[in-house]
């Protein structure tokens, strides 16, 4: 096989040679591994083949040694360990003589590659002579640019692929020299001075010890600062992506060098292009992101004299303060076109949000000027820097200090949603939203929504709802917050029952739409209106709620006729399916507290076949929902829903074992866990079917482990309700508890979420065992 030629072809306008060449790749990979290997290397290696097979060898090369999916990766994994070694050797060989190449494409592919091995070979001490040969590289005295370049990439990537402990003290200390030499201002190529930077960003957390020294780590932050104000702005974009790392990795260390880095970082902000702003700024955002959690820390443990906890934005605020409101008034002017936008002005809010977390009351006489200066001018800039920055304190300060400046502007910014400009008026609906989420309380008296006012908020709500589609998504934000402060009010939730069918009506127009391609704008609606009739007076609103279900089963029933000729087309039913789905699961939860069950008994069979036909849909995300929403019919109906267990099992069966769309069969274990209620001992028919699912779920490697400990509780529910009848399951049941339990005793706890989940899995076999009574 000329594999040149084979690469090239899988390249082919013509779709019956791509294909050929395709399976031809596939079939030598399955196998010959250990020659394809060989191939691909030596392919990579050869400066005088094509650009395009080289560079389709390093893509293939990579992707034959890792994967996304756990399972495959650890098969990629185990294929690699098993070739022999010489030709392995063979292989890392060609892999490091390519990162001498002048072609870019193929010695990034090569230090890509390089990486993917040492990420399996280093952790079991694997491959000792690769941080030797890198550092080597860099050490030559007649060594290329585009070496040291490469040399410093696979530096980079290594130290992304590996952990702090997979490398000695003393590898550490060479492999941080030579990146941090890369970076100095004698080199004189700019190329491999970003990509020095880089690997520093990389290597960072390696850096704990050195960090620890004090001249060590001087050393670092100097040339770290001096690089973030080099003449080439990618490089001082990275400088910055490695201070805010710093700023999260060596917050206690910082205290020294924070005069030095306010300097550079207001710099930068004010003046600097975009892209290093708004790195400049993320390191106050981190900062603040540190100080925040160790003040949570310190209020749950009760030591509030927190020896870690230095202060900076406290310290800064005078300064930082003014800095970030000017970068308020740096909007741009289509802003509101892309969704996905991320400029200097909204980094600057929401950094201004996160001071206002850290600090509380202290920043809002840094602000308040700031706002009564700009909120009446006749530029928009200032009118809606002026309203973002409101908005962005409303999160942090005290009620008492927050309640009479929202009371007296409130006023004004319901006025401001008329605005003649659209960027204001997006803002000002977005502040309204904030607002209502946090001083809309009834129950606890203080309130910027009362009695007096509500019907004026409303008419302003079903006004801006028809604005254009960014403002009606920001005002679809707010109505969701007025609605939820009324969720716990009690006889107060019938204040909104005046106008529940009026915002209906807006929520349901708004989310059919079609002046947007903004899809969050309908998912908006929906979620809107699934709050509003959660937060209602069922008293009061219940025909109302009979309508809209209606409604929405019409709606979830025309879904089935769309025409899908694109796989946009097949997202786009997919993702009005899920929404449909989740507002009819909002309204039978709201009719299960009824004592009349009489209105779910009416729709439910309509209900369980809309559901049926969903399921026949491809798409994990509407299986979850109409899943969810089966889960809250069962609980409505009670043991009425034993009639539709027959065509519903099977289904069923499909999402528990749905290994792929691993939330799909989380929900799955919750619907299970759901009939069992419902039904009682009724639900023995299906039993075996169910368990057996389970317990393969349990032993199985490829389902994320998220999903066992709700799997071992709902086997602790089917025990309940099935009492005696359960004990031909134990034989199979508790070998796997023991194994959960003994996994629980050997699981390491580096971070919290594996705490958590060790809590979790304990406090789920716990329940097992209840059920069992084992």
């Amino acid at each position: 096989m000329d594999i040149t030629e084979v690469l090239l072809a899988t390249q082919s306008h013509d779709g019956q040679i791509r294909n050929v060449a395709e399976g031809n790749i596939k079939q030598f990979e399955e196998q010959s591994f250990p020659q394809f290997l060989q191939a691909l290397s030596a392919e990579l290696s050869n400066d005088s083949k094509p650009p395009v097979s080289r560079r389709l060898a390093g893509i293939l090369l990579k992707n034959s040694l890792d994967a996304n999916d756990l399972v495959r990766k650890e098969k990629c994994t185990q294929r690699w360990r098993s070739v022999d070694p010489a030709i392995k050797s063979q292989v890392k060989g060609s892999l490091l003589m390519t990162l001498g190449s002048p072609v870019s494409d193929a010695h990034r592919s090569s230090s890509q590659v390089i990486a993917k091995i040492a990420s399996i070979e280093i952790p079991l001490q694997g491959w000792p002579e690769l941080i030797i040969s890198l550092l080597g590289n860099m050490t030559k005295p007649d060594a290329p640019p585009s070496l040291k370049q490469a040399t410093l990439d696979a530096i980079g990537y290594v130290c992304e692929e590996i952990s702090p402990k997979d490398l000695e003290q003393d590898q550490v200390n060479a492999v941080l020299t030579a990146v941090v030499q890369g970076m100095n201002h004698v080199e004189n190529s700019s190329g491999v001075r970003l990509a020095a930077v880089k690997a520093l960003y990389n290597a960072l957390d390696f850096a704990e010890t050195n960090f620890q020294n004090e001249s060590e780590r001087n050393y670092i932050m100097k040339v770290v600062c001096e690089t973030a104000i080099s003449k080439e702005a990618d490089i001082r974009k990275a400088a910055f992506e490695c201070l805010v790392s710093i700023a999260s990795t060596y917050y206690d260390l910082l205290e020294p060098y924070m005069q030095t880095l306010f300097e550079l970082t207001a710099n930068a902000a004010r003046a600097d292009e975009e892209q290093v702003a708004l790195q400049a700024i993320e390191f106050w955002s981190t900062i603040c992101d540190e100080e925040v959690a160790i003040q949570e820390d310190a209020e749950e443990s009760g030591d509030v004299s927190s020896a870690c906890h230095f202060h900076f934005i406290e310290k800064a605020l005078p300064l930082l303060v003014p800095m970030l409101l000017e970068t308020l008034l740096k909007q741009e002017e289509d802003q509101d076109e892309d969704d996905g936008i991320w400029n200097i002005s909204m980094a600057g809010g929401t950094c201004l949000g996160l001071v206002a977390t850290a600090v509380k009351d202290a920043i809002v006489p840094l602000v308040m000027p700031f706002i009564e200066g700009n909120i009446t001018k006749p530029d928009w800039h200032s009118r809606e820097a002026a309203t973002f920055a409101f908005g962005s304190i409303l999160e942090g300060p005290s009620v008492e200090k927050l309640a009479p400046l929202v009371h007296a502007g409130f006023d004004f910014l319901l006025n401001a949603t008329k605005d003649q400009n659209n960027h204001v008026r997006e803002t000002t609906a977005w502040a309204l939203s904030r607002a209502f989420e946090f001083l809309h309380s009834p129950t606890s008296g203080v309130s910027v929504v009362t009695n007096a006012n509500l019907p004026h908020v409303i008419e302003i709500m079903l006004t801006s709802i028809k604005d254009s589609p960014n403002v009606a998504e920001k005002i679809c934000g707010a109505l969701y917050f007025l609605a939820l402060g009324y969720e716990n009010a009690g006889s107060m939730s019938s204040v909104l029952s005046p106008y529940f069918g009026q915002l209906v009506s807006a929520l349901l127009a708004t989310a059919d739409r079609s002046d947007s391609n903004n899809s969050r704008l309908c998912a908006s609606a929906y979620e809107t209106l699934n709050e509003i009739v959660r937060c209602s007076s069922i008293a009061d609103t219940l025909n109302m709620i009979v309508l809209l279900l209606q409604e929405i089963l019409k709606r979830l029933n025309q879904t089935f006729e769309f025409q899908i000729t694109s796989s946009e087309d097949k997202e786009k039913q997919s993702d009005l399916q899920a929404l449909l789905c989740g507002v009819v699961q909002v309204i039978l939860q709201k009719f299960s507290n009824c004592d009349d069950k009489s209105v779910i008994i009416q729709f439910a069979d309509q209900i369980m076949v809309l559901f049926l036909r969903v399921f026949s849909c491809d798409s994990s995300n509407v299986h979850e929902e109409a899943m969810l929403a089966i889960g809250a019919l069962a609980y409505a109906t009670g043991p009425e829903f034993v009639k539709y267990m027959p065509e519903f099992h099977k289904y069923l069966e499909m999402g528990l074992q749905n290994f792929g769309a691993y939330q799909v069969c989380c929900v799955s274990v919750g619907v299970v866990a759901d009939i069992c209620r419902a039904l009682d001992d009724e639900v023995l028919p299906y039993c075996d079917a169910i368990m057996s699912a389970l317990l393969k779920d349990l032993s199985s490697p490829e389902l994320h482990r998220s999903v066992k400990p709700p799997i071992l509780s709902c086997i602790g529910d089917i025990a309940l309700t099935i009492g005696e009848h359960f004990e031909k399951y134990v034989p199979y049941t508790v070998p796997m508890l023991q194994g959960a339990a003994e996994l629980c005793s050997r699981m390491d706890l580096p971070d919290d979420d594996s705490t958590e989940y060790k809590n979790e899995l304990r406090r789920s076999i716990f329940e097992a065992y209840s059920g069992t009574r084992v």
